[in-house]
C-alpha cells in the first residue's frame, strides 16, 4: 500500500468491509435476505376496507380473519366470493359483538356460506384485528371490518407484505383456532 494515497486506502478498506458485512448477512440468513413492505392505510380518508377488500379479491388458498367488529358488507361479500372461489375462510370474532344485530346479520351470512367461525368463551375481549392472506399478507391496526372503520371512524390499517411475519401471523390465528378452551365454534 506504497504509495497510495489515505483516500484510495480508505476506500478500498471501507469496501472490504461492506463484502464481509455482506456474506455475513447471506450466510446468516441462509443466502436469502428480504425486506417488508408496508402500506399504512388512514380511514376515513383512505377508506381502508376497501384496501382489504381488494387483498380478499387477490387470495389464491386461505384467508383467516381474527376481527372484534365485523359488520362491514363489503367484507362479508368479498369473503363469500373468496368462498366460492375454493380459498379457505376462517373466521374468529367476540362474542360479545354477537349482541349487536349488525354483526350476527354479517356472520349468519357468512357461516350460510360454508365459512366456519369461532368466537372466544374467555372472560377477555377477542380484540385482534388482524388478516392473514397464503402465507404473503398479514394486516393489523387498529380497523374493525365495520362501516364506520371505514368510512367515519379515525382508523389505521397496516398492509404487510412479509413472509416470516406472516406465518408468524399464520401460526398466532392457528394457536388461537386450535384452543379448544378459549374458542369454540359458533352455530
Amino acid at each position: 500500500m506504497i504509495g497510495l494515497s489515505p483516500l484510495l486506502v480508505f476506500t478500498w478498506c471501507g469496501r472490504l468491509v461492506s463484502v464481509v458485512l455482506l456474506a455475513t448477512v447471506l450466510f446468516w440468513f441462509g443466502g436469502t435476505v428480504s425486506a417488508a413492505t408496508v402500506e399504512v392505510w388512514y380511514g376515513p380518508e383512505d377508506r381502508p376496507l376497501e384496501h382489504l377488500v381488494r387483498v380478499y379479491d387477490r387470495a389464491k388458498r386461505y384467508i383467516y380473519v381474527a376481527s372484534y367488529g365485523f359488520t362491514s358488507p363489503l367484507s362479508v361479500k368479498a369473503l363469500v366470493g373468496a368462498t366460492r372461489r375454493g380459498v379457505e375462510v376462517r373466521i374468529l370474532t367476540d362474542r360479545e359483538r354477537l349482541n349487536d344485530p349488525k354483526q350476527r346479520a354479517a356472520l349468519s351470512a357468512l357461516r350460510e356460506a360454508g365459512i366456519p367461525i369461532r368466537i372466544n368463551q374467555h372472560d377477555s375481549l377477542m380484540h385482534l384485528k388482524q388478516v392473514v392472506v397464503d402465507d404473503e399478507i398479514n394486516t393489523s391496526g387498529s380497523m374493525n371490518q365495520t362501516t364506520s372503520g371505514n368510512q367515519y371512524n379515525d382508523e389505521r390499517l397496516d398492509v404487510i407484505r412479509d413472509y416470516a411475519i406472516t406465518v408468524k401471523a399464520r401460526e398466532k390465528f392457528l394457536s388461537l383456532w386450535k384452543d379448544q378452551e378459549r374458542f369454540q365454534e359458533w352455530k
